[in-house]
Formats: structure tokens, sequence, C-alpha cells
């Protein structure tokens, strides 16, 4: 699993829960075995025990060498013992003169009436069960019998079962191992591919792309990273093209700049009014470039959110009809027919003046410039909850897969024909973020060919607090 850490952590992860698991089930299944062989041998040895108390009270003398031969067919050994401690009866291959598993408190116990069970080692390691109870003998207890079990071969069969268990385990273990690794390199595998491509797009190939072939989170995060891939191409694409077109745009005017104050300082004209059509060109170039720098900074001031706004009451109406007017010339001279409409009360709408004519003049100088033919209609609607300001237009449109990145900052539609009718992609950025900030929306629907039609909306005075939407 060499350079696949993630890997063999979550093999790692596996294994340990796997091996907890495997452990405590060993455990307890041996002491499960255990148990049952202790209960079982204690069961065995209780029995022979009443048994040979039984053939000890009958008082047949000849249950004695019947006593010792049943206790060497079973092989177990027989004590029985009188209350003073001393051996009245021995048989078994146990060394009788080993007395250390009898104790006065046990005897004590036993001719008490109580039956003893216990586990006892010899000086040599040999374990052994021991059960002892009491021998009645007429109205009292004469002895105590003690009877002595090994548990070599039930320890003998735990330990065939601890090697079984062993030998299982192992095996288990060895086979979750091989599973586990499996599984790991499995799961892991969408992961390292992941990290690949993450490697890659940070390093600058944004075509990279991933598979998508599960429905899980792990799919979902392929699919977001796709997805950045591609607003990261799109956004380096949309500025490499926002460099070229404000080198294009800057080149222009700055060619111009250059080539007429060299006519001008060496000269080169004939009459005053040739000098002064000349500096109408370099005061209309300079215009030019400020109108460029002032968008670009002004974009800039929006995105860090220090653009200052102040808001008080204002005649939208008005500022609608002065934008109109300023562009009824324009409008003229291409032979474009401007209309504007207001329907409703017109009522002082909260908002900033300046920023609300910038809006209003982006939109409006928009509509003019890509139309070539037809009319250009402004509508202003109040409602009680809702001022809507729409422009309509006849020109060439916009297509639809175009629509949803109209509002990003540097995007122009149709580039080709964008520098036909100049724009430097950031007015309709500007509207869509002053807008937002006036607390206002703006959509925009276009079909190509036939025109496109923008929708400003704001909220009324007595709805100013609720915010706009359409």
């Amino acid at each position: 699993m060499s350079g696949n850490r993630i890997g063999f952590k979550l093999g790692m992860a596996i294994m340990s829960v796997f091996l907890v698991v495997l452990l405590s089930l060993g455990v307890i299944i041996d002491k499960m075995f255990s148990s049952f062989y202790y209960r079982e041998m204690r069961t065995e040895a209780e029995e022979l025990a009443s048994h040979f108390t039984a053939m000890a009270e009958s008082g047949d003398t000849a249950n004695e060498p019947m006593m010792g031969s049943f206790a060497e067919f079973t092989d177990v050994s027989i004590f029985n013992i009188s209350r003073d401690g001393a051996v009245k009866l021995h048989s078994g291959v146990h060394d009788s003169a080993d007395r250390s598993f009898i104790h006065a408190g046990d005897l004590d116990q036993i001719f008490a009436g109580r039956d003893l069970s216990f586990v006892y080692t010899d000086p040599g390691g040999h374990r052994y069960f021991i059960t002892a109870q009491p021998i009645e003998e007429g109205n009292g207890i004469a002895s105590a019998l003690y009877v002595m079990s090994s548990t070599e071969s039930m320890e003998q069969s735990l330990a065939d079962v601890r090697d079984i268990l062993l030998l299982s385990g192992i095996i288990a273990f060895a086979l979750a191992l091989l599973i586990t690794l499996i599984i790991a390199r499995i799961l892991s595998r969408p992961l390292i591919q992941m990290q690949k491509a993450t490697r890659k797009i940070a390093a600058g190939e944004l075509e990279t792309r991933l598979m998508i072939s599960s429905n899980d989170e792990i799919g979902t995060l392929a699919g977001a990273i796709n997805d950045l891939a591609v607003d990261l191409q799109r956004f380096r694409d949309t500025r490499q093209e926002f460099l070229a077109n404000i080198s294009h745009e800057l080149r222009t005017p700055v060619t111009y700049l250059q080539g007429y104050a060299k006519v001008l300082k060496e000269g080169l004209y004939e009459t005053m009014e040739e000098q002064k059509l000349y500096l109408d060109i370099i005061d209309q170039e300079a215009h030019r470039i400020q109108h460029l720098v002032d968008d670009l900074f002004e974009l800039a001031k929006m995105e860090e959110g220090q653009i200052p706004l102040h808001i008080e009451l204002v005649d939208f109406s008005g500022i609608t009809g002065q934008a109109v007017r300023k562009l009824e010339l324009t409008a003229r001279d291409k032979g474009i027919r401007l209309l504007f409409n207001i329907s409703g009360e017109a009522v002082p709408i909260p908002g900033d003046a300046k920023r609300l004519e910038q809006i209003v003049m982006n939109l409006l100088e928009n509509a003019v410039r890509y139309t070539d033919e037809g009319e250009v209609r402004v509508l202003l609607q109040y409602t009680e909850a809702q001022v809507r300001f729409t422009v309509e237009d006849t020109g060439i449109g916009i297509p639809e897969e175009e629509l949803p990145f109209i509002f990003e900052r540097f995007y122009r539609v149709e580039k080709s024909r964008s520098r036909q009718y100049g724009g430097t992609g950031l007015g309709l950025s500007i509207v869509h973020k002053l807008a937002g900030l006036l607390g206002g929306a703006v959509k925009i629907t276009s079909k190509p060919g036939e025109g496109t039609r923008c929708e400003l909306v704001f909220s009324s005075t007595k709805e100013a607090d609720t915010g706009a939407a359409f």
C-alpha cells in the first residue's frame, strides 16, 4: 500500500476494529468452554461423591473394596477423613501422605452438614477438582468423604479448544487482512484519483475531469471538484479574454492620443478647424480611457464592499426620465425609437440617487448599443409593494447558453460582435452588484435575433424592509 496513505490508514482502522472484535470473541468463547467443562466436571464429581457417600452410609463392609475398585475405574481418589483428621479410607492414585488439601475450617463445615467443592494444586503442580460431603451414621456425622478428580483431561480438552480457536483466529485474521486490503484499495482509489486531479488542477491543467461512478458522498465530492475545475477554467478564460479586451480597449485610444498629439505637436494641420477636430478626438479618447478606469475602480470597490451608499428617498421616475432624455439623441442618430411609459402612482423609493442613475444609464446604453433597428421600450411600473423598471429592445439578443454568465465581471457575449458594439464586459456586472447593494434584483431574458428584456425590481417605500423579488 505504498504511496496510499489514506488506504493504509483505512486498512489499519478496519483491522484494529476486527482485531478487537476477534480477541473479544476469543476470550468470550474461551470463558464459555472453561465454564462448561468446569460445570460438567463439578456435576460429575458431585454425582460420584453422592454415590460413594451412599455406599459408605450403608454400613456394609463389602462396600469398601467395591468403592476402591470403582474409584480406580473412574480415575478418582477417595479419602474418608474422621473428625480429628485421620484417614479412615484411601483409594486411588493420589498419594495418601498428601493431606495439604484438608483444612480444619473445611472439616468444621463438612461436619456441620455442608458440601464443599474447590480446585486444588498438589506440590507436584497437578490440579484436582475436589468435592467433599459428610457421611452420616445414626443421628450424626461420622466422617467426611473427599473425592479428588484430576483436571488433566479437562485442561487437555481446553488446550485443544484454545488451539482450535487460535488457529481459527489466525486464519480469520489473515482472510480479514486480505479482504481489508482489497476494500481499502477500492474505497481509497477514488480519493487518490481526486488527489491527483486536484494537483493537476492546481498546476494549471484545468481541463482535468473525474469520472463519477457513484451517487454517494464520494461521487458528490467528485462532482464538486469537476464543477470547481469548470469554474476555474471559465474564470481563467474570462480573465485572459478580459486582459485581451482591456489591451484592445486601451490600445485604440492610446494610439489615437499618441497620433493626434504628435500631429498637434509638430503642427501637421492646415486649419484651426482641423486642430479643433484633433483636440476633440484627443478629449473623447481621454474620456474613454477615464470611463474604463472608473468602471474598473468601481467594480474593485464593490468587490471589497467599500463603495459608499447615501440612502434617501429618491424620485426614481425622474432619474429614469432624465436618463432617457440623455440617450434620445444617440438613439435618434441610429434610427431607433426610444419609448418611455410610467404606470401606477410614482412614489419616492429608498435608494442612492447617483447609483440608481448609474444602473439605469448602463441598462439603457446597453439596449441602444446592441440595437441596430426597431425600438427600445422603457417601462416604469409602480405597485403597492414594488417598483419594476423594464428595458426591452429589438437588438441582436443573447444566446441562451450565455445568459447564466452575463453578470460575471469581464464577461462578454459573442466576443467578436462585442468588439464591434463596444463595451468591456463590466457594465452588467456593475449593475448586478449595485442592485444587490440597494436591495434590488435584476433579471435578463433574451432570444437571439429578437431582442433582450431586462427587469429591475426594487421594494417600494411601504415594503422597503422586505427586499425585492421577482
